[in-house]
């Protein structure tokens, strides 16, 4: 085994004496690890030798050695389902009675049979391994709390803001770490960068506060959708955001804050006079400068981007969870290439034969852009270093966004969030549990997150959080539905104590500290039980009458969401 002596120093400096940006040729460029050494000896990880589980993370970044090829495996995969326990679903789809839905991956079948490559079988999210309770007790309270009211995103910006070598998206938002600052009580970004937050049902159950994170999402659309005739206009943007929506989710109209049809310069309820409307119906065409984009069933125009920021778990001194200022990650997504129906179909059969043949994933990487997931979108992502400060994430850990935003048979135009908006008017604002109940989804009538704890037997994909086991789960393993149903809104129904947010900010701090990320960014307490090391393929993962057809839209109708959106946190 050949050993290397590396001396080993900031990303800044990297980046100013290579000048390089293309993550494949060298790790400078993407990779900020600040370690206290100024010099290590990383022993060379031997990717043949059985043994190679024994070395660190940053041995496999330093010498650039691909510790996971099956990366966009995410770890939920490797879940203990006994048969009965179905997370899958949510992920795992088939929609053989809608033909005209462009996402035609249809991997239903995966809830009841396991299709990994040779190296799949393997778990190599070795960090759901680990017993964090001792690391834990090493952080005092006051510590991780003054850790996650650390603005991280500001300085991050300002960074790229001077990067004249920079060659990746540069999307600044004012104010971002603090939300009530950043937007106003539609979600529009007072900066005028055209950001704009809405409210959304958290996706089951990874996004769920309780489970380790808060975050939020913002979209924001070319120029041409938010002007007319070459001027800003809050009208029209506000109806093109409405028509994505519709066209998203198959709509025919749509409630939307009051508009003028003055300023949107059409006659849009057909009145014969130019009056305010607070519903707009499913036209053919996008307005304002936009006007020569057709709707596309299910899609997005092309342009569209998003922003998600994941977040440590706020705790304030009364004890109440909100989405705090410092950032685990930013994400962002431009579809920089509209692809049709048609096309996508393409593009999906092309995945499958790649699959028939046993070929390993494959990403394309961009350099400072992140990768391309061949159906039309761009993803880059932005993660902690040692010292909590952003940085582009490497190549390794970029290929693992691919897992959930390439082919994923319940996504709608590859993303999740936007699909699970609050319908209409009432959706224009930040996030908001506390103005949400648990709707249930399309088709179905029990509320969502219940059907979840039915359906997975926990109140987290792994069934090892405890805290919502004690919570919502009688002695004998069954749910307590009527406890459950009586849930005022979500914020009680999946946001942590005190005690368990501020458990699961310090597990996740010793995550950064290792810069351990390739091994797996779940931050949990305790070693996990119900996961599997190696998958038995000849074992099915469930049984026919514990596999489900689900649709990740939700029914509003019946909610009772306060009608008007604000721009307050998460509390």
């Amino acid at each position: 085994m050949k050993v290397q002596s590396l001396r080993l120093i900031s990303l800044s400096v990297l980046v100013a004496l290579t000048g390089c940006k293309d993550p494949i040729l060298t790790l400078a460029t993407t990779q900020t690890v600040a370690l206290s050494d100024a010099s290590l000896t990383i022993e060379r990880p031997d990717t043949q030798s059985v043994s190679k589980n024994n070395y660190s993370a940053l041995a496999y970044l330093q010498h650039q050695e691909i510790y996971n090829e099956e990366s966009v495996i995410p770890p939920q995969c490797y879940t203990k389902t006994d048969g009965v326990n179905n997370p899958c679903y949510a992920c795992h789809q088939t929609y053989a009675h809608d033909s005209t839905r462009p996402n035609q991956m249809r991997d239903g079948d995966l809830q009841g049979n396991y299709e990994f490559s040779e190296l799949g079988v393997t778990n190599h999210w070795k960090n759901l391994f680990v017993d964090r309770s001792t690391l834990i007790g090493e952080i005092s309270d006051q510590d991780i709390t003054n850790w996650v009211n650390t603005d991280n995103y500001t300085p991050f910006i300002e960074k790229l803001r001077t990067d004249k070598t920079w060659r990746g998206e540069f999307t600044p938002l004012q104010q971002l770490p603090y939300p009530a600052l950043a937007f106003d009580r539609q979600g529009f970004a007072k900066d005028g960068s055209g950001w704009v937050a809405f409210n959304y049902k958290p996706f089951p159950s990874t996004f769920w506060p309780t489970n380790g994170s808060t975050g939020d999402v913002m979209i924001r659309l070319p120029k041409a959708f938010q002007q007319r005739q070459g001027k800003a206009n809050r009208d029209i943007y506000l109806a093109n955001l409405s028509l994505v929506e519709m066209a998203l989710k198959g709509l025919p109209q749509i409630t939307v804050p009051t508009l003028h049809e003055q300023q949107l310069g059409t006659d849009i309820n057909d009145d014969g006079q130019l009056t305010e409307i607070s519903v707009l119906p499913r036209l053919s065409h996008y307005l304002g400068d936009a006007i020569n984009v057709p709707l596309a069933h299910q899609l997005y125009p092309e342009g569209t981007e998003f922003l998600h920021t994941v977040r440590y778990i706020g705790v304030d001194q009364q004890g109440n969870i909100y989405n705090a200022p410092r950032m685990k990650e930013v994400r962002y997504m431009k579809k920089h290439s509209f692809k049709t129906r048609q096309h996508l179909a393409s593009s999906y059969y092309r995945e499958a034969k790649e699959k028939a043949f046993e070929n390993l994933p494959q990403t394309l990487y961009l350099g400072d852009k992140g990768i391309n997931n061949t159906f039309g979108w761009t993803i880059n992502g932005y993660i902690e270093d040692e010292q909590g400060q952003l940085r582009p994430q490497v190549s390794q850990e970029l290929a693992f966004c691919n897992g959930c935003h390439k082919t994923v048979g319940s996504t709608y135009d590859q993303t999740f969030s936007f699909a699970r908006k609050v319908t209409g008017a009432a959706g224009w604002g930040y996030l908001d549990l506390r103005k949400q109940t648990d709707v249930p989804n399309l088709g179905e009538s029990q509320g969502e997150f219940l059907t979840y704890f039915q359906r997975v037997g926990g109140g987290d994909e792994f069934r090892q959080n405890q805290e919502m086991l004690a919570r919502w789960f009688n002695a004998d393993g069954s749910v307590n539905a009527e406890k459950v149903a009586a849930v005022p809104s979500l914020y009680q129904l999946i946001t942590p104590s005190p005690r368990r947010a501020l458990d699961l900010n310090k597990a996740y701090r010793t995550i950064v500290k290792e810069q351990s990320y390739i091994f797996g960014r779940d931050a949990t307490i305790s070693k996990a039980r119900n996961v599997l090391h190696q998958v038995d393929e000849s074992q099915p993962p469930l049984l026919p009458e514990h596999r489900y057809v689900w649709d990740m839209q939700l029914d509003w109708s019946g909610s009772g969401v306060v009608l008007q959106p604000s721009a307050q946190r998460l509390d």
